[in-house]
């Protein structure tokens, strides 16, 4: 993809990285071979998404409902995680990069939650990009998180009702303080959103592709990028009110 000055990439790009297992049992590999394969994909996504402006990168890594997968695929996927984020440190610190994660802590154990803080903390300032792994995570949880911290900012008289509003929910749903997702990417085939971002995504724009997670490449994230800038986003307004406003911009 030739990128010119007049084309809007995303800001904010999210990826369910789905096919995994399916990459396996088509080349005939052994249980777990797979989430092997796919971990390697991320690292030139990750470097080739800074190198062309996009500002953070989220990435489905563990579902809520992942927890209901066999034991010793779960052990695998906490393992490979935790291997995972030792590899990304002195990448993220090269590369300037914040790395961050959301999701549900609770439920992984003291040393990956360690871990997890000590690589936020170590890359807390870095601004080139953000790369934001999502772990035990689920939109649903997501939004009854921010409910409960909202009710009880109402029960401890720090907030009235009245007062709670699209924006106000929206600054206690994870990531807040990065731009909503502009692109969502999902790998593997399905259809569908998994109870990924639900509100942070509210407005993105969906790129679906057969291809499996451990066979995706940078040609492809290209071609993705492609079919966003190709695309007229309107939130809510007609085209010709979206044509009025870029001459008024010119």
């Amino acid at each position: 993809m030739t990128i010119h000055e007049d084309q809007t990439l995303p800001r904010h790009v999210a990826i369910i990285m789905d096919g995994n297992n399916r990459f396996a049992k088509k080349n005939q590999m052994q249980k777990g071979d797979g989430h092997r394969s796919g971990k390697n994909v991320l690292d030139p996504i990750v470097e080739h998404c800074r190198k062309v402006g996009i500002k953070a990168l989220t990435v489905y890594a563990f579902s809520s409902e992942n927890w209901n997968r066999p034991q010793y695929e779960v052990d695998l996927l906490m393992k490979l995680l935790e291997d995972t984020i030792h590899e990304q440190i002195p990448r993220m610190v090269k590369f300037e990069i914040s790395l961050q994660f959301i999701g549900d802590r609770s439920r992984l154990s003291p040393k990956l939650r360690e871990l997890m803080l000590h690589a936020e903390q170590l890359t807390a300032n870095f601004s080139q990009m953000t790369l934001v792994i999502a772990v035990s995570y689920g939109g649903m949880w997501d939004l009854t998180q921010a409910a409960r911290n909202l009710a009880q900012m109402v029960k401890d008289q720090r907030l009235e009702v009245d007062d709670i509003d699209e924006k106000t929910f929206g600054q206690h749903v994870s990531l807040s303080h990065l731009p909503p997702v502009d692109l969502l990417i999902r790998t593997g085939g399905d259809y569908r959103i998994s109870n990924f971002l639900l509100w942070q995504a509210a407005y993105a724009e969906f790129y679906f592709t057969q291809t499996l997670w451990p066979e995706f490449t940078i040609k492809e994230l290209d071609h993705a990028f492609d079919v966003f800038v190709g695309r007229e986003r309107r939130f809510g307004k007609t085209s010709e009110q979206i044509q009025q406003e870029k001459i008024e911009n010119e």
